[in-house]
């Protein structure tokens, strides 16, 4: 993942790349979407990132982000290289309800979702993982989790989401490489297992 992003270089995917793949990275409102993107790409993201104003401040919910200034009102989009003949295409989706409507042209073709999921709003994530079922797409759960002391544990976790027994759970922060990339991993291990 060390790339020159920006170089006129890494712009464009080499000539040996014969095979892409796309991943949704999915999950509510102000979960880290766009940070997990943006932390993994090796390019400079494509991002629909808009001030937030008044007139959306009774809809989008910014417990657990106050700070929150901009949302993604389209799609984030950022690339990854992982050997000399495939690539990684990662789309993110927008967390608030009223832009559902883009989900049925982004789960076309995808391989699988990686599901960010904050520990303090698990709630908010049902609607979330409804709509990843309803597209048939296999999933894996990172738990972002900026705070490695305030962690629910695994079972807690997956009976609070009612996850299925296969599915896989991982702690992440959305902000650190290495940490999102093992997220990223976990999920391509679980979708490799579903096709051997």
């Amino acid at each position: 993942m060390d790339s020159t992003s920006g170089s006129a270089d890494s712009i464009y995917v080499p000539d040996a790349v014969r095979r892409a793949a796309k991943i949704l990275v999915v999950g509510h409102f102000a979960v880290g979407k766009t940070t997990l993107i943006g932390t993994l790409s090796e390019i400079t993201p494509l991002r629909t990132e808009e001030r937030m104003t008044q007139a959306g401040a009774h809809i989008d919910d910014l417990r657990g982000a106050p700070d929150k200034v901009t949302t993604t009102v389209a799609l984030d989009f950022g690339r990854l290289t992982l050997s000399d003949e495939l690539v990684l295409y990662l789309f993110g989706t927008p967390g608030q309800q009223r832009f559902v409507e883009l989900w049925e042209d982004m789960a076309r073709g995808s391989l699988g979702a990686l599901l960010l999921v904050a520990p303090a709003r698990l709630a908010d994530t049902f609607p979330v993982i409804d709509l990843v079922e309803t597209y048939g797409l296999e999933y894996a759960v990172a738990v972002n989790s900026f705070d490695p002391y305030s962690r629910h544990a695994e079972e807690e976790l997956r009976e609070a989401l009612d996850l299925l027994p296969d599915t896989p759970v991982v702690y992440c922060d959305a902000r650190d490489e290495k940490s999102s990339a093992q997220a990223l991993i976990t999920l391509v291990q679980h979708l490799l297992a579903h096709v051997a």
